[in-house]
């Protein structure tokens, strides 16, 4: 209720409200001032509101007094239960834990005022899952109620959890949870055969390394804890057989170490050790975690190939060897109890095999062809022996058979077959060492002499002397020898060796006549050599040497300078008297063309007077040419011409070469008229060409020539 000093009961005061929910949760008399909920509120949603009220005139509306703040608060009540926010849960605990373990602590919310009353305040317990835990009421933690909880017996379990406000009394909200336990394994239990004796059938035909058998111990545990290791206890017959575990299967896996034989021995018997791998101390009062079981094995008689009496055969026999010869035997059995008769035969892969044959019943072995050491040293092939009671029963043998030498070859001589020896070698000069190979196989010990053969003997030239160790030297016989006279020794050599029978050959060395210098270093061996003069020095012969090529080089020079010279000679040049077309395919400028020949020669017949040699040949003889008779200047140039005419065909020396002569003469038989005037009657001195410059640039090079003829003077041409 809001009251103002001033409101007099008479209904001049007018209260207004504002703030959180005003008009929608709150509403205010406007006459009394009494404030009133609408609806109802939830503390939960919001605790407090903040509202403002005021005092205003009913006829002016102005304020009485000032605007006023208050906070109205919902006061709570008891209208929400506990909740497990985090559940259901879930928990392990190891089995056989000690009471009091600690499994879980769960936690509720109450969304209640904790500060008003016991609306907030939460209690736990257990309403299923007991005997076997329990739970703290205030602080909602599970721990284990009972001792030695077992896996193998149980191992789930579901607990019941309530949280009930108002301290647990009549009348609080109560909210559950469900709690999921599982006791996880721990190694408490040892395996344990389910039999105490096993047994097993195997057939002596098992291959060594084979799975013959299966057993297995029952571990009541989980994972890790129930991995066992197998092993077979010292005993009888225990090192033929070797077990392993599965892994995926836990069992233990027999397997044979070696080969079995019912003949030999029927049965065996022996025991297995079942044990843990990961063992718990806490657990070891309980006892051994292992157990022990007996295999017994009986074999089982099967049909076997026969054997032979070795793993392989080694034989040995002499080369060339008649057809025939036996070299040895091999042996199979029947090692079954009714023994069957056996049969050999030559496994046939290639020809090699063919050199020999086999009894089929005895197993003697002897040779089919000779043989030769030298071809094949060694030969290895298979033999089969069959049962003649089951023939598809049968086994493999590897014979070897060396073949062994024969002294048929002689011993040779090793390279080098030629030596040499200097001109001034001494009497008893060691010029080569030799050594002998034999094709033979060599036995240990062979020992191999050197000689010289009986008709070289009676020679002073070389001698062999045998060093008895395999090698011989041979030696000069004399002091000096000359290549003038002998250039060539054929030295035989007789070789012999020590094996039975006796084999010898007899070698032919050449021996060389060389020229060597004070040390023994050769000089030269060339059969030219010999015909050097005697005496001759070394340094004559450089000296000899040196003038060989001073001469070339003077040679190479004057060939260089005639071949300059002889370009010189084809320069032409712009005050050669001859008329000279250099031909190169290159069409001319035509009458335009100012760089053309100059014909002017041909009307300053004084130049022939200047004696030039042509440049565009090479005389055979340097000739001078002879002096013509001079020319007049009122000659009529047709007979200048033919004069040199004449001259160039009673020339050897003149063209046709790589140039053209000129004459510029029409001749007679032209149908048109000349236009020069070279056939004018008239002098040079009576001629007028000044009309040439008049008859355009076509004539502008005639012009310029005869324009030119007032003022030529033939004594001053060079």
């Amino acid at each position: 209720k809001l009251h103002s000093d001033l409101d007099k009961g008479v209904g001049t005061v007018k209260y207004t409200l504002s703030g959180d929910g005003a008009g929608t949760l709150f509403t205010i008399d406007e006459t009394t001032g009494d404030i009133h909920a609408i609806r109802s509120l939830d503390r939960e949603e919001k605790p407090f509101y903040t509202l403002r009220a005021q005092a205003v005139d009913v006829d002016t509306k102005k304020p009485l007094e000032p605007e006023s703040e208050f906070i109205i608060k919902v006061q709570d009540i008891n209208d929400n239960e506990p909740k497990f926010l985090d559940g259901p849960y879930v928990a392990s605990v190891p089995e056989m834990s000690p009471v009091g373990a600690y499994v879980l602590q769960v936690k509720a919310t109450d969304a209640d005022d904790p500060t008003y009353g016991n609306s907030a305040r939460v209690v736990y317990s257990i309403l299923q899952g007991q005997p076997y835990f329990s739970i703290d009421p205030k602080t909602g933690v599970i721990r284990t109620a009972l001792p030695n909880m077992d896996r193998e017996v149980k191992e789930q379990y579901q607990v019941l959890i309530q949280a009930k406000d108002m301290g647990g009394q009549l009348g609080g909200l109560a909210g559950t949870t469900t709690v999921n336990i599982t006791l996880t394994d721990v190694n408490d239990n040892p395996p344990r055969f389910p039999k105490s004796i096993f047994h097993l059938k195997v057939p002596e035909s098992s291959h060594v390394g084979s799975a013959i058998g299966r057993i297995r111990a029952v571990d009541p545990d989980f994972g890790k804890n129930a991995e066992i290791e197998y092993n077979i206890v010292p005993g009888d017959g225990g090192n033929l057989f070797d077990i392993a575990t599965d892994e995926n299967t836990q069992e233990g896996v027999i397997k044979l170490k070696k080969p079995l034989d019912f003949e030999t021995k029927k049965a065996y018997t022996f025991k297995v050790e079942a044990s843990n791998v990961h063992l718990d101390h806490r657990f070891h009062s309980v006892g051994p975690f292992k157990d022990t079981a007996t295999v017994k094995i009986n074999v089982l008689d099967m049909d076997e190939p026969p054997v032979f009496s070795k793993p392989m055969y080694t034989m040995e026999v002499y080369e060339d060897t008649p057809v025939g010869t036996i070299i040895g035997a091999v042996t199979a059995q029947d090692l079954d109890a009714g023994s069957s008769s056996i049969r050999y035969f030559i496994d046939l892969k290639n020809d090699v095999d063919s050199y020999f044959t086999i009894d089929a019943t005895e197993g003697t072995i002897a040779t089919n062809e000779l043989l030769d050491r030298e071809s094949t040293a060694q030969y290895n092939f298979s033999i089969t022996a069959s049962k003649v009671s089951n023939p598809l029963l049968t086994s493999k043998v590897n014979v070897i058979i060396n073949i062994l030498d024969v002294n048929e070859f002689p011993p040779e001589i090793s390279v080098p077959y030629e030596t040499s020896v200097c001109e001034n070698a001494k009497q008893g000069q060691v010029i080569q060492t030799v050594t002998a190979a034999d094709k033979d196989l060599s036995p240990a010990g062979q020992r191999f002499s050197f000689r010289l053969s009986a008709e070289a003997s009676n020679k002073p030239n070389f001698t062999v002397h045998d060093y008895r160790n395999n090698t011989a030297g041979i030696e000069t016989r004399r002091n000096g020898y000359s290549r003038s006279q002998q250039e060539l020794y054929f030295l035989p050599v007789v070789i012999e060796d020590s094996s039975y029978p006796v084999q010898s050959s007899t070698n032919t060395m050449t021996i060389r006549v060389c020229r060597c210098d004070s040390d023994g270093t050769i000089l030269s061996c060339n059969v030219e050599a010999i015909f050097l003069p005697v005496g001759l020095s070394t340094g004559a012969l450089i000296a000899i040497l040196l003038c060989i090529v001073i001469l070339l080089v003077i040679v190479v020079l004057y060939v260089a300078l005639r071949r300059q010279k002889k370009k010189d000679t084809l320069m032409t040049s712009k005050e050669d008297i001859r008329d000279n077309v250099i031909h190169y395919d290159d069409e001319g400028g035509g009458e335009e063309d100012t760089q053309a020949f100059d014909i002017g020669a041909l009307r300053n017949p004084k130049v022939i007077e200047d004696n030039k040699i042509r440049r565009d040949i090479k005389p055979d003889n340097l000739r001078f040419p002879h002096q013509r008779p001079s020319v007049e200047d009122n000659t009529d140039i047709r007979d200048f011409i033919n004069q040199r005419l004449q001259e160039n065909d009673v020339d050897p020396t003149a063209p046709p070469y790589d140039s053209l002569a000129t004459y510029a003469y029409e001749g007679n038989g032209s149908a048109a008229e000349s236009l020069s005037s070279i056939d004018s009657l008239t002098t040079e001195a009576d001629q007028d060409y000044d009309y040439l410059s008049d008859w355009g640039p076509r004539f502008k090079i005639l012009a310029d020539m005869f324009g030119e003829e007032e003022s030529y003077n033939p004594d001053k041409v060079t």
